[in-house]
């Protein structure tokens, strides 16, 4: 559990809580829609197949200043240093 919370925390995720339910573990966690897309293949490699994300959308907030430059200096071919 503690890789998959390593991995989403590089993700920029918010980790709200953990809990046990039988045999199965839960992380309760906000991460930002950009960072999921090929998250499933990397989550059931981490678990040896046993993961299963549950995604639902919870709300919309701003971009970060440095991650808007970013997305910036892509759509108008500005490299920066």
């Amino acid at each position: 559990m503690g890789d998959v919370i390593g991995d989403l925390s590089s993700k920029r995720a918010q980790i709200l809580g953990t809990e046990t339910r039988g045999n199965v573990r839960v992380i309760t966690a906000l991460v930002p829609l950009s960072e999921i897309p090929g998250y499933t293949t990397k989550l059931r490699s981490m678990t040896q197949g046993r993961g299963v994300p549950y995604l639902e959308p919870s709300h919309y907030e701003e971009v970060p200043a440095n991650i808007a430059q970013k997305i910036v200096d892509k759509k108008t071919g500005a490299i920066r240093h």
